[in-house]
């Protein structure tokens, strides 16, 4: 008889390991799955950032392409990240700053055969700042980048002021 209760001490142990086992497994199936959201939101994020550092570079390259020097202005930018025909960000461009000015010369090239590359003028360095705010996933960047631009007196003294 000693050995028909031993071997159910046993099925009774048996049954509880299982169960703290099939807990174990439970706990770990649920931490990773909460893990995993965890993760897919922070690259979610991460993308989101990326995008808008984009269309702020988009809306720079823009104001550097265009003559922004003969009357600096802020503007706002439409940008569509993934050329699908919608805006995806505003871009803010604040009126670009000319930061400073430094006279040049190109002294070494002004010989009888290189007249055309000759040039005297300022050497102007600006700031451009592009905000964007996107409502819809709370993205919030902002990125400032510089330019050098060369001018002329009259259009450094228009947009810079008189001083170097």
């Amino acid at each position: 008889m000693k050995t028909q209760l031993g071997s159910r001490a046993q099925q009774g142990a048996t049954l509880v390991i299982a169960l703290v086992m099939l807990l174990m497994l439970m706990l770990m199936v649920g931490s990773a799955y909460t893990l995993s959201g965890a993760n897919l939101k922070a690259v979610g994020n991460m993308q989101f950032r990326n995008e808008a550092i984009a269309a702020a570079d988009v809306g720079i390259q823009r104001v550097i392409g265009s003559a922004f020097t003969t009357s600096p202005a802020g503007e706002q930018l439409a940008v569509d990240i993934n050329n699908d025909g919608a805006t995806d960000y505003q871009v803010s461009m604040a009126p670009p700053v000319c930061m400073s000015a430094k006279q040049s010369f190109s002294q070494d090239l002004c010989d009888n055969d290189h007249q055309e590359m000759c040039s005297q003028g300022w050497d102007t360095v600006w700031a451009l700042n592009a905000n964007v705010a996107d409502a819809l996933t709370g993205t919030s960047v902002k990125v400032r980048s510089g330019v050098r631009v060369h001018l002329t007196d009259t259009q450094k003294a228009t947009v810079c002021g008189d001083e170097p």
